[in-house]
């Protein structure tokens, strides 16, 4: 575990860049760059998992982002939490198809939700980073205007053996029934759009068991028919959340259709589920949409 003096000695005197090297600096340009170089993409591992939100994520897991997020999460360079916290913020933007109409666009609040990190991981690193990184792009999305903010809900009910190693089938085995949302955490979503976040993808299993753990959730979602023939579905949510010292009900926004692989939404007649959003910083590259057609 870091202790405060090794934070404090990042801070004021940064030894290298932890992308690649540079000296005399905590990030350098390029490597600010490579987080955010082009404009974040669909990703969809192969095979994908079943119940699998739609991902989006800003680079490929490779070379500067790799290192860039193994530094933050394995070696404790606390600092990179602002850098990566941006660039999961664009993707947010993206996913929730907010970049080209400008931030703040649609209803409701962001509300992000970090998947968890075991907990003997979380002892281990001293810090947990993915909820490290959600709340810096909570903050880097309330600076260009769009209200977020940051509902921790999820937790481990069991112990889950270490991924590394484990292949697509075993770590879908190994993570399922894992997770479930914390007593009352249904009520800390309001009535937002809600967007899973965590650092990387691979084979989709922890966010598609993240996934069903908030969808399985009790009281969370309760849906309504569309009976306007308008392509656009309406969820409303019924947590109650406290805003000052008064309780009110928060409100109901549109799904468009575009967000379930671009096709329009049909009315519903039955309970509709709310589509859930997943951002990551990196996937691997033969993930990308793009690189696949």
């Amino acid at each position: 575990m870091r202790g405060w003096w090794q934070d404090l000695t990042d801070l004021v005197l940064p030894a290298e860049c932890a992308g690649c090297g540079a000296p005399r600096t905590v990030l350098c340009p390029g490597c600010r760059a490579a987080l955010g170089a082009g404009r974040p993409r669909r990703v969809r591992p192969v095979p994908e998992p079943a119940g699998l939100p739609v991902v989006h994520a800003a680079a490929p897991y490779a070379d500067r982002v790799r290192a860039l997020l193994l530094a933050h999460k394995e070696r404790g360079a606390l600092t990179l939490a602002g850098a990566l916290g941006a660039a999961l913020a664009g993707v947010v933007r993206e996913g929730l198809g907010w970049s080209d109409a400008g931030a703040g666009s649609g209803g409701g609040p962001v509300v992000l939700v970090p998947v968890p990190s075991a907990r003997w991981a979380v002892r281990a690193r001293g810090h947990d980073p993915v909820r490290r990184m959600a709340l810096a792009a909570a903050g880097e999305l309330r600076r260009t205007g769009t209200p977020a903010r940051v509902a921790a809900v999820l937790r481990q009910r069991r112990a889950v053996a270490d991924q590394a190693g484990l292949d697509a089938r075993r770590r879908r085995v190994n993570l399922a029934g894992a997770l479930e949302v914390m007593p009352g955490g249904g009520r800390l979503l309001g009535a937002g759009r809600v967007v899973l976040v965590d650092d990387l993808v691979t084979t989709g299993a922890s966010l598609t068991e993240a996934a069903r753990a908030l969808r399985d959730s009790a009281g969370w979602q309760v849906g309504i028919p569309n009976g306007g023939g308008s392509g656009v579905s309406r969820v409303v949510y019924s947590a109650v959340s406290r805003e000052g010292r008064e309780e009110r009900r928060r409100a109901v926004w549109p799904e468009r259709g575009k967000w379930v692989h671009g096709a329009p939404e049909k009315a519903m007649t039955n309970v509709l589920e709310p589509t859930l959003r997943a951002a990551v910083i990196a996937a691997p590259r033969d993930s990308f949409e793009i690189n696949r057609n």
